[in-house]
């Protein structure tokens, strides 16, 4: 890290670089002082007519946020440190996926012909669980 820091401020004079710095200090700042007024600003109009919440102040909002950040989100960082790109996340989805969906298409075709005397079967042997364990009455 240090000669990524020295390349890329190797050309530029120490006003320059307390000048980025201050800058993006600025910037992250104000973007986390607009994202607070942005979330309660929602928060105050969607939540109290909806869910008849009461209205939340600003630091309340930025509290929220970082609640939510904590429990849902994380602070950005990954396991272990290693980063998977998007196709191996897919790669691994498809092959986890061991479900065939191509026969469901007949599924409405078969509950209309066999499905009700299929499901009345069903609650007979449900009724009568003792009839349903001699399966040689089943083959004859």
């Amino acid at each position: 890290m240090t000669n990524f820091f020295t390349h890329k401020f190797r050309k530029k004079s120490p006003i320059k670089i307390i000048g980025m710095i201050v800058f993006g200090t600025i910037a992250i700042v104000g973007l986390a002082i607009l994202f607070g007024f942005v979330l309660m600003w929602l928060w105050n109009w969607l939540m109290p007519d909806i869910f008849g919440l009461t209205t939340i102040t600003y630091w309340q909002a930025v509290g929220l946020f970082i609640l939510l950040k904590i429990l849902l989100g994380g602070c950005g960082g990954s396991s272990g440190g290693k980063k998977k790109s998007s196709k191996h996340n897919n790669r691994t989805c498809k092959n986890e996926s061991k479900t065939d969906f191509s026969k469901w298409k007949h599924y409405d075709k078969f509950w209309k012909e066999e499905g009700d005397q299929h499901f009345k079967d069903y609650l007979k042997r449900q009724e009568n669980p003792l009839q349903d364990n001699d399966p040689k009455s089943e083959l004859e």
